[in-house]
């Protein structure tokens, strides 16, 4: 598996290709490795504040594949989500941020609320979230087992984008 030595998805892609694609590209790429035997990973999240919990959780998913596709919400979605005045970053930036990560291989911008047209799209070998979904119902678990990918629950750390936001806010009105 993927982590140890030379990046499995490295051997099919030239050196300087682009992370942040389009699905279309997404699943091209994915189709390449899956053909060369290799095994892939999706995630997704709105990523708005980059922080050490992110890193740590997408290392965790790439240790268990070859090749590792996040999906990153789109602005109208984290708005939806996460309610006025977020995101705090644009798209754009936040993408590219998570692209610079050495543990991801691809990212994909989703307009949608939830990932599930991404996971039917994609067809990963795993599908991966943080340990607090574990015993919970969410729309990607059954999209992810009509596609026969495996669930991978990865336990998190104390980080919270939104408790970094509360902790900037109380700083700023002392």
């Amino acid at each position: 598996m993927g982590g140890a030595g030379i990046s499995f998805g490295a051997r099919w892609l030239a050196p300087r290709e682009r992370k942040v694609v389009e699905l279309a590209e997404a699943r091209a790429r994915v189709e390449g490795v899956k053909a060369a035997g290799g095994r892939v990973a999706l995630t997704n999240g709105c990523f708005d504040l980059l922080h050490p919990g992110h890193v740590r959780f997408l290392q965790a998913v790439r240790r268990q594949a070859d090749f590792l596709v996040v999906g990153v919400n789109a602005d109208a979605s984290v708005r939806a989500l996460k309610g006025p005045g977020r995101p705090v970053l644009p798209e754009g930036d936040r993408a590219f941020m998570v692209a610079a990560l050495e543990a991801v291989d691809c990212v994909v911008l989703f307009p949608e609320l939830t990932a599930v047209a991404l996971v039917r799209a994609l067809r990963p070998h795993l599908y991966a979230k943080g340990g607090a979904y574990a015993s919970l119902s969410f729309p990607e678990r059954s999209a992810a087992e009509e596609c026969g990918a495996r669930l991978l629950f990865v336990p998190q750390d104390a980080y919270s984008t939104t408790s970094l936001l509360r902790r900037l806010a109380g700083e700023r009105q002392q």
